[in-house]
């Protein structure tokens, strides 16, 4: 007999994507992988949640305009349909040597490609107590249920004064949605703290004249120029020695790195981001990828904000698909503006955009279509 009839194929390896955080960058990276898969490729999502709120959704959500249900993605769910795995952990460490992402549970993962879109924290650096006796926004998850268990305070009598940390787009939507809801309750007083000397600093004069009014018709009391030295159980006290009474504080301050990025070994920026390119690679780690909150791009100073985090999905996307076949990587350039449609805890809006400015229930209605758009995007069926 000759030669055997058959030839046994050499085995093809399987290169590994981990993707760690189910952000606005990633989700969006899990659906175009699923619709145009790469061969001999595997994609896992690693996220400590099976659901992720989308941000846009959140004041509405405090509001009472939506349910959880309609605010939520499900990781789990998408990773299948884009025949993708859904690790729901918590990562620890990245080992950059042996390419491998060491998770809280002792397990870990082997990589080829990683990338980083996870978040970020509201920065309580430097403030007394602030860690045991605020109520941090973020993560989201967290927060949505020391809000239930707010809202049954306010019903029983037990919440009187309430106090948001933070003046930018975040702590504005939030104390006005807040204010909306709980007045339905009780009658709690509300007051707005920020160290900076005006509110939405990175907005135009009109748009933070819009929102000042709302705060003013409402009766929410704004504190400029008040930075916070200290959380006590039932106050809050400034550098300038102010006291100011409180039931719950709420903790919306600008964006804090994820103290665990400092295991990771990658190039990190003077705030603990992680450092990236213009490719959206780390600057210290090839095969290293980051997008969303978590990073910072050298030479730009974008706000850690989800708008620029949806920008980054598509492009990312594009970059690890090239980084898989030996490709050139594409740069990604920032949007120079971003548009920001930001609530008023009724279905009110304000929409800001560079220099413009406008109001109405109109741009409620707008941004509710675009935000019950993006969660559906990500939550289709099979």
């Amino acid at each position: 007999m000759g030669q055997g009839a058959g030839v046994t194929a050499a085995a093809v390896r399987v290169k590994r994507v981990v993707l760690i955080g189910g952000g606005h960058s990633h989700i969006e990276v899990v659906r175009r992988f699923g619709a145009h898969p790469v061969p001999n490729t595997e994609i896992t999502l690693v996220d400590t949640a099976r659901f992720a709120t989308y941000t846009g959704m959140l004041p509405g959500l405090v509001a009472g305009h939506y349910d959880f249900h309609d605010c939520r993605i499900d990781l789990a769910s998408l990773a299948h349909r884009a025949n993708a795995r859904f690790e729901q952990a918590s990562a620890y460490a990245i080992d950059t040597t042996q390419r491998q992402l060491a998770l809280s549970d002792g397990t870990s993962l082997d990589y080829d490609l990683i990338s980083l879109d996870v978040g970020s924290v509201p920065s309580t650096a430097g403030v007394a107590g602030a860690a045991d006796h605020a109520i941090a926004v973020k993560p989201f998850s967290g927060f949505i249920q020391q809000w239930d268990k707010l809202v049954e305070r306010a019903r029983s009598g037990q919440l009187r004064n309430v106090v948001v940390v933070g003046g930018g787009a975040a702590g504005v939507e939030l104390v006005l949605a807040m204010q909306y809801r709980l007045t339905q309750l009780a009658t709690p007083r509300f007051a707005l703290m920020s160290d900076a000397h005006a509110l939405l600093p990175d907005h135009n004069p009109g748009t933070r004249a819009a929102l000042e009014h709302l705060l003013s018709q409402r009766g929410i009391e704004v504190h400029l120029n008040s930075r916070i030295e200290r959380v006590e159980p039932s106050a809050v006290v400034t550098s300038n020695g102010a006291r100011i009474a409180t039931d719950a504080t709420i903790w919306a301050t600008g964006a804090g790195a994820p103290a665990w990025l400092a295991n990771t070994g990658l190039a990190l920026d003077a705030r603990g981001f992680v450092a990236i390119d213009e490719h959206l690679q780390s600057t210290s780690h090839g095969g290293v990828f980051a997008a969303g909150d978590c990073a910072t791009i050298q030479g730009h100073a974008d706000p850690k904000s989800g708008v620029y985090a949806v920008r980054q999905g598509p492009p990312l996307a594009k970059n690890l698909r090239n980084a898989l076949s030996g490709k050139p990587l594409a740069k990604y350039r920032p949007q120079r503006l971003a548009l920001a449609l930001i609530s008023g805890g009724n279905k009110y809006a304000v929409a800001s955009y560079g220099r413009y400015t406008l109001a109405g229930a109109w741009v409620w209605r707008w941004k509710n279509y675009i935000d019950r758009n993006f969660v559906a995007r990500y939550n289709l069926k099979t």
